[in-house]
């Protein structure tokens, strides 16, 4: 009675609209979306379908990422946010996440948390190209290597691709791993050295890194994802970068001015 392509919208109206509950979002959609969703399940329902669903959400991620010109582009941003899962000492220990999540510690806000990490590759315009989630005391480098080598497909489109990061991927190493997949890394130098090669234009990427991060947390909720298990929490975060993903596409393509501006989609 509600097919996957409504499940799909439904679940990106709930992102874009700032309903982290789903009760309320229900209550809310039966109000005022019946003539678009004649048919909505009860909570218990939507959230099995929403669960089952993550590896259609992922599949219409990946579509609009192809679908676009963002896809071509040879600039990538990558940068890892924490993604909370549980506040108290009793959660973490009967949190069914244990075991996957774990303690992490954020410097650009100073504080320590109990969740995952969130890795996005990114164009510049915010259009996702990769994403995973990953235990927060696994090495930024690790998690990157293993992304690249599992989606292998996507780098070997590109004959170049430079990879816009922060400090925390630093190492010779990987970088010979980065060759190798024909990719050109742009960081910040450390402390112990030289200035780098197009370090001085990286402080205004960096806040654009920064401003996708905001986009997730400030606009759609992206700490406030209420998942309990690991499918939960995959699929909701699945859930809100498809809804940016979706927005990006969809301006672009009406040519909006503001490729990832959420203002026309939050209301």
């Amino acid at each position: 009675m509600l097919t996957d392509a409504e499940l799909v919208c439904v679940a990106v109206a709930q992102a874009l609209l700032g309903f982290p509950s789903e009760r309320h979002w229900l209550r809310y959609a039966r109000q005022h979306l019946t003539g678009l969703f004649p048919y909505l399940p009860q909570q218990s329902g939507y959230n099995k379908r929403l669960r089952a669903a993550l590896g259609l959400v992922k599949r219409v991620i990946r579509m609009l990422a192809r679908s676009s010109d963002f896809w071509l582009d040879d600039c990538w941003i990558v940068d890892a946010t924490p993604v909370p899962c549980g506040m108290s000492r009793p959660t973490v220990q009967r949190s069914e996440l244990a075991g996957w999540a774990g303690y992490g510690y954020c410097a650009s806000h100073s504080r320590f948390y109990w969740g995952l990490k969130l890795y996005l590759v990114c164009a510049p315009s915010g259009m996702p190209i990769l994403w995973a989630l990953a235990d927060p005391k696994v090495g930024e480098r690790e998690v990157l290597a293993a992304m690249l080598q599992v989606e292998q497909e996507v780098t070997g489109r590109h004959e170049q691709i430079l990879l816009i990061c922060d400090k925390g991927f630093a190492g010779k190493d990987f970088e010979t791993l980065l060759t190798d997949y024909g990719i050109t890394m742009l960081r910040p130098s450390r402390k112990d050295e030289k200035a780098r090669y197009g370090e001085p234009m990286l402080k205004k990427v960096r806040q654009l890194i920064e401003s996708v991060n905001d986009t997730l947390k400030g606009q759609l909720d992206l700490e406030h994802h209420g998942g309990r298990s690991a499918e939960g929490v995959a699929v909701r975060v699945a859930q809100r970068i498809l809804a940016m993903a979706a927005a990006i596409w969809h301006n672009h393509t009406t040519n909006a001015p503001i490729t990832r501006s959420l203002i026309a989609y939050d209301h």
